[in-house]
């Protein structure tokens, strides 16, 4: 069975659509965009004929309006990390996601109204100061989108069917494919339904009789919703409501967007368990560990969730992890992470101790204590977590990651999971993997291939034929989480039955009869439907690979809402060595021409998506590379002569803006902005006046810093950053407010007499500049060696950024690196006179700080300048990214806009970060004064 793959060509939309779109900027036809826009996480490839970034819900409604009236079909994404094709189509493609995302809690948090491009993590941050979350909780809470929770009515590891979308959500706002929208909430919505939408309404009557007056349908839809359940249609609604709005509403739940749009909806929470113990178990094989689960779950634990022999190989790999996988070669071991919630600590003690005896009692690999110990508990959590895209990202480049997603009742798990493993070894997919929510019965199994050519897709088909066979002989649902996509379309005839089938088709024609929403997801004669355009990967650069185009990474890039995420970085690298592979140099040349802007200038390289990527991938490692391959020679040696002549060019740099301080703003602009459109955005910064004068000379730093006769405590690196940038209007600047804090706590350092010519190296790593970074490598590692020879003391740096490129350098030769936030927090707090507090602080952490840890620091010593504390819910990076800010103050003013409107909103006191272009960075967007925090610090403790 040969594979159909879609060609890009060009986009087909009619511009009667497209001109209902008022900025041309939201439209998105390149073919970059479309590429970009392409992918989910499944393992199906469709590339949309255009973007649209739709601004509202009566945007939404026009395009769909105007689509059916054009028979053009329509998919709409708010996430993508849809694993069964539902977030992919090759028509026109709505991004509700960018304009889509504001949360508003409700009546204390016993309610949340909710947009569906927020996702699980944000809408829950929100909630957790009213002790209450989402109901749903499935794994990909990180970037999974509240368009994708109610599209595939999605439950998690805890909620089961109980909490899941369809038993929490309260009320919606939906927008048919004729452009009817209707707010559920309203007491006339019934009225305004029949009376905008009277053959709908009428096929509603017919289907709900049809379904209720038929005993074998009834007892077929208890029967496979008594289940997670998310096969086809959410025909259980038919049961439960009676009203057209209400029944209307849930059957959109899980609909996958083929019947309609959610602009908007509320939720009832969920209180948060104040208190839980957990464990990771090994058992010694997989069936040991699914024969334990029936009495485990009548223990009374929240959670039982599975993970296979080759889940736990993968996670030996991984950093962090529970020390329970750790320390021994995987054979057949399995393991179940239990875990048990309360609000009474009697009530706990209850639990656990029931849980003990019967873990005390099972054939364990090893003990298995359960306890509130919480680094233990975060690291199994982490693991499970990003268990898929862990284990997906475990594979042999250019292979495809497949996974599916089945239920059986808990009793029938053992003996389905030890069928699906024969399954596995008798059609050749060695490597498979089971692990999911053992609680539920609810698996999820890996299949790894190249899925190409017939032999690998006849492969494919007759293994997945007798899985359906193996899962409804159990009594089973085909899909139970992650929606039926384009994956069991063609099957879901085969669970429900001709009947039942038929009450979907009907269903689907009455909401949408041109059949234009999300065409071939859920409803699909094809019977070979999901065996095509399956995603093939071209191998790529090593540094990412492996990527498994999860979106995880995306909540937390700066460039987000301007150009490209990381996942879509990637994707358009594949797409353009899948157009070299094939010999199409027109569409390599015009990707690569595109993505120097939206790929690479437009990176921050902040590496803020390894902390969200399960995989361990820094995108910005990728666009380094890419800096690094592109450099101009010249370019290059001039930058390696500036790291030989590191001094005069910071203080000329300093001199400079000190100058350009006293000249009119518009002047100053205009001359750098002439200069822009000769050498390029990318190489010369473009000046605001938000830009400080020139800071001061490291070099009078030199020598014993702090308090006389005190023995050096650690070498002090100041830097550069805040030479070259001046303190914050009447501020004193980070170094002169840490000498302050040395002599107040009686406390020194050494300075290295070299300091002035010394840089952490940062600024030739990002542009790609090696020989550069090499000579000042040299450098700062011979100044550091002759400071205090023979002491080997810890080395200090007061920019957070400029930290972590020192410890690049320095820890490789054994050298300690800590930044002034911790230093302050150990060795200067406890030893300060009082402080007099301010009252109320602001706090922008930075990606340097999140990436090493350091916010705990940093929260400790606001804690100890301010009554009260804030970080905003919507922190993210900032963008300046060194000079980034200044080359492209566009990306500076996207990545910033939501963290700023928060924090007008909170009106602080005082604002406050720890690295000084992220102080310019904030200050630029926000209008307020950012500083170091030990700048504030040093002010409380010395005041008279």
């Amino acid at each position: 069975m040969a594979l159909s793959t879609p060609a890009l060509g060009e986009p087909t939309v009619s511009s009667s659509i497209l001109d209902l779109v008022s900025e041309p900027g939201r439209v998105k036809t390149r073919s970059i965009d479309r590429v970009a826009y392409a992918s989910d996480a499944s393992h199906y490839l469709y590339t949309p004929q255009a973007v649209i970034l739709a601004k509202d819900a009566a945007e939404v409604s026009a395009l769909l309006r105007a689509a059916s009236s054009n028979n053009q079909p329509v998919t709409l994404r708010s996430g993508g990390t849809s694993l069964a094709g539902q977030a992919s189509g090759d028509g026109l493609m709505i991004d509700v996601r960018r304009n889509f995302r504001e949360i508003q809690v409700l009546d204390n948090g016993a309610r949340v109204r909710v947009q569906p491009g927020a996702t699980v993590r944000q809408v829950n941050a929100r909630l957790a100061v009213c002790g209450t979350k989402l109901g749903p909780d499935p794994a990909s809470e990180a970037a999974c989108t509240i368009g994708g929770v109610i599209a595939n009515n999605s439950s998690g590891m805890a909620c089961g069917t109980e909490f899941n979308t369809y038993r929490t959500l309260e009320s919606m706002t939906f927008v048919l494919p004729s452009g009817t929208m209707i707010n559920t909430a309203d007491p006339d919505a019934d009225r305004q339904l029949a009376a905008a939408e009277p053959q709908l309404v009428a096929t509603l009557d017919k289907l709900l009789d049809r379904v209720r007056t038929n005993p074998a349908s009834v007892a077929k839809i208890q029967k496979h919703f008594a289940l997670k359940n998310t096969m086809g249609y959410g025909l259980n609604a038919f049961l439960d409501y009676g009203t057209p709005a209400e029944l209307m509403a849930h059957l959109i739940i899980g609909s996958e967007g083929t019947l309609a749009f959610v602009a908007e909806a509320v939720f009832r929470t969920v209180p948060i368990r104040k208190l839980a113990v957990a464990t990771l178990a090994v058992f010694d094989n997989l069936d040991l560990a699914t024969r334990a689960l029936p009495e485990l779950l009548d223990s009374g634990a929240a959670t039982l969730e599975l993970m296979d022999s080759t889940s736990l190989r993968v996670g030996q790999g991984l950093p962090g992890v529970p020390d329970a996988i750790m320390g021994f070669d995987v054979d057949q071991q399995a393991a179940l992470l239990v875990e048990y919630h309360a609000d009474a600590a009697e009530e706990l003690a209850g639990l656990q101790s029931a849980g003990q005896r019967l873990l005390d009692s099972a054939a364990l690999r090893a003990p298995a204590l359960l306890s509130q110990d919480a680094k233990n508990r975060n690291a199994a959590w982490k693991f499970r977590k990003g268990l898929y895209a862990s284990v997906a990202g475990a594979r042999v480049s250019g292979t495809t990651a497949l996974l599916e997603d089945v239920v059986v009742p808990v009793q029938s798990l053992a003996e389905t999971c030890g069928s699906l493993q024969e399954l596995f070894t008798e059609h050749g997919y060695e490597d498979s993997v089971i692990f999911g929510h053992a609680k539920d019965g609810n698996i999820h199994f890996m299949l790894t291939d190249r899925f190409e050519g017939d032999a690998a897709l006849n492969r494919y088909n007759a293994f997945n034929e007798k899985m359906v066979e193996l899962v409804l002989a159990r009594g089973g649902n085909l899909k139970a989480e992650h929606g039926t996509g384009r994956a069991m379309a063609p099957f879901v005839r085969a669970q429900y039955g001709d009947e039942l089938y038929d009450v979907h088709l009907e269903l689907k024609a009455a909401c949408d009869p041109r059949l234009m929403m999300n065409p071939g997801v859920i409803i699909d004669e094809d019977h070979a439907a999901h065996i095509r355009n399956i995603k093939l990967n071209e191998t790529i650069e090593v540094e990412a690979d492996h990527c498994v185009e999860c979106g995880y990474c995306e909540p937390v890039c700066p460039s987000k809402d301007l150009t490209l995420t990381p996942r879509q970085r990637i994707v358009v690298r594949r797409a353009i060595a899948k157009a070299e592979a094939e010999g199409n140099a027109e569409l390599a040349a015009e990707l690569e021409r595109d993505y120097e802007y939206n790929g690479v200038q437009t990176c921050a390289v902040d590496g803020m998506c390894v902390t969200a990527c399960p995989v361990g991938i820094n995108t910005g490692l990728l666009v380094k590379r890419l800096r690094r391959e592109d450099a101009h020679p010249v370019l290059a040696a001039g930058f390696k002569a500036a790291a030989k002549g590191w001094g005069p060019a910071t203080r000329a740099g300093s001199i400079a803006l000190s100058i350009a301080d006293k000249f009119p703003a518009t002047l100053v602009g205009g001359i750098t902005d002439a200069a822009r459109k000769v050498v390029g955005t990318d190489l010369m910064p473009r000046y605001d006046a938000d830009l400080p004068g020139g800071g001061k000379a490291r070099k009078p730093l030199a020598g014993n810093l702090g308090a006389a006769g005190s023995e050096p405590l650690a070498v002090y690196l100041p830097a550069c950053v805040n030479s070259m940038f001046g303190p914050a209007g009447e501020g004193e600047g980070v170094a002169s407010a840490f000498t302050k804090l040395l002599h107040a706590a009686g406390v020194s350092v050494f300075v290295p007499p070299g300091i002035e010519s010394m840089c952490c190296g940062t600024p030739w790593t990002s542009k790609g500049y090696a020989d550069g970074h090499e000579a000042m490598a040299a450098r700062m590692l011979e100044e550091v060696r002759a400071a205090m020879p023979g002491k080997n003391l810890p080395v200090i740096s007061d920019a957070s950024s400029c930290t972590e490129g020192f410890a690049h350098t320095l820890e490789a030769h054994g050298y300690e690196v800590v930044d002034l936030l911790a230093f302050t927090s150990k060795h200067l707090l406890e030893k300060l006179p009082r402080i007099e507090k301010i009252s109320s602080l602001t706090l922008h952490p930075t990606c340097s700080s999140t990436q090493m840890g350091l916010n705990s620091d940093l929260q400790k010593i606001a804690e100890a300048v301010a009554q009260t504390v804030n970080t905003p819910v919507n922190w993210g990076c900032c963008a300046f990214a060194g000079d980034r800010g200044m080359l492209h103050p566009e990306l500076t003013d996207s990545a910033t806009a939501r963290e700023a409107a928060e924090v007008r909103d909170l009106d602080a006191a005082a604002h406050a970060s720890c690295n000084r272009t992220c102080e310019l960075g904030m200050t630029r967007a926000t209008g307020k004064e950012y500083r170091h925090v030990v700048e504030l610090l040093a002010e409380a403790a010395t005041k008279q």
